[in-house]
C-alpha cells in the first residue's frame, strides 16, 4: 500500500455508518504495550530504540490480523505525509514530531494502526464507525493476543501491563468516542455536560486528541484511568456516559427544532450557501460550516445531501490532504483557495 492510495479510501472514522452514527462519529480502543527488558521509548538511547523498532517490525507481519498491514518508518516520510496520517486519525501529533527509530503500521481498511516507539513501545488502536466500542475491543483483543505470542510484554502480577504513563498502567487500555454535539453547543449546555463527565474521571479532547481543542462541535471523550479496572468495566463505563450524552444531544436537537426551527434552518442554509459560493476559506471556518450542514442532513432539513459527501469534505479539506491531492506544497492562502474550489466542486451538483 502507498500512502497516496488512502486518498481514494474513506477513513473508518468518517464512514457515517454504525449505531448512532448521526451523533457518534467513531469508536476507538487503544492498547499501550512495552517490551520487557527495554527502557521506555522516551528514556531509551538510540541503540535501544532501533532494536525495539526492529523486533516489533519483525513481529507485526506474523500476527494473523496484521498480515495486510503496511509498515512505514517515520524517517522515510516527509512532513506532509506525517500530517496526512494525523489528519486521518491514524497517528498522534506527538508520534509525528520526533521521527527517529519510529514507525507506523496501517491496515488496508484503516481500521487498525500501530504506532511503534511513541510514548510506549507499542500503541495499537482499532477504530469502528459509529457507537461500537465492543466490536473495536473484540478486534484489538485478538491482535493483542497475537502480538503477545511474538513479543515479551512488560507485565507485573500486581500492577498489570507497565506503561510510560501511570494512568495507563493496568490494562493499558484507553477507550474513546468521537461525538458531534452541535445542538448542545448552540444551546450553551456543553460546558455543563463536560464538567459533569470530568467529575466521573473522563477526559475530553478535540478532533485530534491530546493537546487539541474542540472544533466543528467535535468532542473526543475517553477514560482517564486504566489501573484497577478490567477492559469490560472500562468499556461499560464509557458506554454508560456516552448513552447519556447521546440522549441529551437528541433532546436538545428536538428542542431547537420545536422552539427555534426558523433560526436553526437559517443557520444551516447560510452555512451551505457560504460553502457553495466561497472562493477563499480557512480550515477552521470550513469545519464549523460543515458541522452545521451535517446537522441539517441528520435532522432532515437538508434532504438532497448525502452524509458521506459531507464526511468526505471534513477530511479532504485538511491542509495535508489538499497538498497530497495537488502533489505539491501549498502556502496558507493557496490552500484556502484550493479548499474553496474543492468544496464548490463537490457541492455544485446538490
Amino acid at each position: 500500500m502507498n500512502l497516496n492510495d488512502l486518498l481514494n479510501h474513506t477513513s473508518e472514522w468518517l464512514k457515517g455508518t454504525g449505531p448512532n452514527s448521526d451523533i457518534v462519529i467513531s469508536s476507538r480502543i487503544r492498547l499501550a504495550r512495552n517490551l520487557e527488558g527495554f527502557a521506555f521509548s522516551h528514556w531509551a538511547n538510540k541503540k535501544q530504540g532501533e532494536e525495539a523498532l526492529k523486533i516489533i517490525e519483525e513481529a507485526i507481519p506474523k500476527v494473523n490480523f496484521l498480515k495486510q498491514t503496511t509498515i512505514f518508518e517515520l524517517t522515510d516520510l516527509d512532513s506532509i505525509d506525517k500530517q496526512f496520517l494525523v489528519e486521518r486519525h491514524l497517528m498522534s501529533l506527538e508520534h509525528a514530531q520526533r521521527p527517529d527509530h519510529k514507525a507506523i503500521a496501517i491496515d488496508n481498511e484503516e481500521i487498525v494502526s500501530i504506532m511503534v516507539n511513541e510514548e510506549d513501545h507499542i500503541r495499537m488502536q482499532v477504530m469502528q464507525s459509529g457507537f461500537n466500542l465492543f466490536e473495536a475491543w473484540n478486534i484489538i483483543n485478538e491482535i493483542d493476543d497475537g502480538m503477545s505470542k511474538e513479543l515479551p510484554f512488560a507485565f507485573s502480577p500486581d500492577w498489570g501491563y507497565l506503561t510510560a504513563c501511570p494512568t495507563n498502567t493496568g490494562t493499558g487500555m484507553r477507550g474513546s468516542v468521537m461525538l458531534h454535539l452541535p445542538a448542545l453547543v448552540m444551546a450553551r449546555q456543553i460546558d455543563r455536560v463536560l464538567a459533569a463527565i470530568a467529575k466521573l474521571s473522563f477526559a475530553t479532547r478535540g478532533l485530534y486528541g491530546e493537546g487539541t481543542q474542540a472544533s466543528g462541535n467535535f468532542f473526543q471523550i475517553s477514560n482517564q484511568v486504566s489501573l484497577g479496572h478490567s477492559e469490560d468495566e472500562i468499556i461499560a463505563s464509557i458506554n454508560g456516559v456516552i448513552r447519556q450524552i447521546i440522549e441529551q444531544e437528541n433532546q436538545t436537537r428536538e428542542a431547537l427544532l420545536s422552539k427555534n426551527r426558523a433560526v436553526l434552518e437559517d443557520r444551516i442554509n447560510r452555512s451551505l450557501g457560504i460553502l457553495k459560493s466561497a472562493h477563499i476559506i480557512s480550515s477552521q471556518e470550513t469545519i464549523e460550516l460543515l458541522s452545521m450542514v451535517r446537522l441539517g442532513v441528520d435532522l432532515g432539513i437538508l434532504k438532497d445531501i448525502n452524509r458521506a459527501v459531507i464526511n468526505e469534505l471534513f477530511i479532504i479539506t485538511q491542509p495535508a490532504h489538499l497538498q497530497k491531492i495537488e502533489n505539491k506544497k501549498l502556502s496558507s492562502q493557496e490552500r484556502d483557495v484550493k479548499r474553496a474550489e474543492l468544496i464548490r466542486d463537490r457541492l455544485k451538483i446538490l
